[in-house]
């Protein structure tokens, strides 16, 4: 699922109903019996905090709502449909190989004092742990951040706990760049706040993402300490540089130099014995993306 909701589902709620699940069910059957004698390698959602965050709570991807309620509702119903989909594709593909992919940045604290080290770990909590957790048997990460407890309460996420798990094959790690963070109380909810890798004269990308393989070595190492995992798959990882054609060729040392450094950090995860089973650069042909520009 990489985001392209019906509208005649969104009509009834989208994410925020709990109908979507047997919606989504029945999408995955239909995929599983059409398909399953082609493909045996299956990832169920792709980037379930992003649909849920852009979508259902900041309102800058369709279908542009806003609010913690819509975001909560969609997050515990992309949830429980990431782990019937899976459960759904083992039984009717035989010999699959079935993962479901997650958006992660290493989150870093700007300074240490207690109040930004308090701030990276909500961040932590709503950006890489929460899908991951719940899917293991973990429950959501409620004890770092009080505010999840309170959702897991208005959700009795407690009798969907069996509902909510499932045994993946593999996961799939989207990663670009750290995220630093700084608290700011200012900032509802949350109270944190991005400092940009520019304002801290630290290497960048075109679309002001930090370069920095050594958070892509982290954020590894840190999915790879769940034992619950099995395996992972990079399954996103790239970087957006202003191309220049000089004798119909693109020169792009930049983009060479990017993919030195990550796959250097990669290999050396997996020589720390990491069961990483691949790797998958993302490129302007991959999509056509939902609110980022080009020319």
């Amino acid at each position: 699922y990489p985001w392209d909701l019906p509208d005649a589902l969104e009509e009834e709620g989208g994410w925020t109903a709990f109908s979507i699940n047997t919606a989504f069910s029945a999408f995955v059957t239909l995929c599983a019996r059409e398909y399953g004698d082609k493909v045996k390698n299956w990832i169920i959602l792709n980037e379930p905090f992003g649909f849920t965050s852009l979508g259902y709570m900041l309102g800058i991807h369709a279908p542009g709502k806003t609010g913690l309620t819509h975001f909560f509702s969609a997050v515990h119903h992309a949830a429980i449909a990431q782990a019937d989909g899976g459960r759904i594709i083992r039984a009717e593909v035989s010999g699959s190989n079935i993962g479901t992919s997650f958006s992660c940045s290493e989150i870093v604290p700007h300074t240490q004092s207690d109040s930004d080290i308090l701030a990276a770990k909500r961040v932590d909590c709503l950006m890489n742990r929460l899908f991951i957790e719940p899917l293991l048997g973990m429950g959501y990460p409620t004890a770092d951040w009080d505010l999840l407890e309170k959702f897991s309460i208005q959700h009795s996420t407690w009798r969907h706990t069996e509902r909510l798990t499932f045994d993946f094959d593999f996961i799939g790690l989207q990663n670009y760049f750290p995220i630093t963070i700084k608290y700011n109380a200012f900032i509802p909810v949350l109270q944190a706040w991005e400092v940009k890798a520019k304002s801290r004269k630290k290497p960048h990308t075109a679309m002001g993402w930090e370069i920095n393989a050594d958070a892509f070595y982290t954020i590894i190492k840190q999915f790879a300490a769940y034992p619950g995992i099995k395996s992972l798959i990079i399954t996103e990882n790239g970087a957006a540089y202003h191309d220049k054609i000089e004798n119909k060729e693109v020169h792009d040392p930049e983009r060479i130099a990017y993919f030195q450094l990550y796959l250097k950090a990669l290999l050396t995860a997996k020589q720390e014995s990491i069961n990483i089973k691949g790797y998958m650069a993302w490129t302007l042909m991959d999509n056509f993306e939902w609110a980022e520009g080009y020319n």
